[in-house]
């Protein structure tokens, strides 16, 4: 996909669609009913919980309950959401020029990866894996 203009949140959603649609079926269906949100920056407060200086500094976010601490008798709250932040994402393309659907594809799986609670190392090599 090329751009003459910045790609915007619509751009990203559908992006982050495709990838989606095309990650492991059986990634897909255990995030079944997770939203996937595109927003521009992370807001003051998620930037605080985190103890981040900058929202540049955080291009996705898994918000919900993993996998791994869900139980069956919990209650249920909240809807799993996996938020990925336009501009941080568009800083990373600009620095680094990494293909920006491959950046996409690798926040969306990074996020799916702290929906099952895997250690980093795994997340990487799901990443590596497109």
């Amino acid at each position: 996909m090329r751009f003459n203009h910045p790609p915007s949140i619509e751009d990203l959603q559908e992006m982050a669609e495709t990838a989606f649609s095309a990650i492991p079926e059986e990634l897909r269906s255990a995030v079944q009913g997770t939203a996937i949100l595109v927003e521009d920056l992370p807001d003051e407060e998620t930037l605080e919980a985190l103890e981040l200086q900058h929202p540049w500094e955080l291009t996705g976010l898994y918000r919900g309950v993993p996998l791994t601490e869900k139980t069956h008798l919990g209650v249920p709250g909240e809807p799993d959401t996996i938020l990925l932040y336009r501009e941080p994402i568009l800083v990373e393309w600009i620095e680094t020029g990494e293909d920006l659907f491959r950046l996409v594809r690798n926040v969306l799986i990074h996020e799916i990866g702290h929906h099952f609670g895997f250690s980093d190392e795994e997340i990487a090599r799901l990443e590596g894996e497109g």
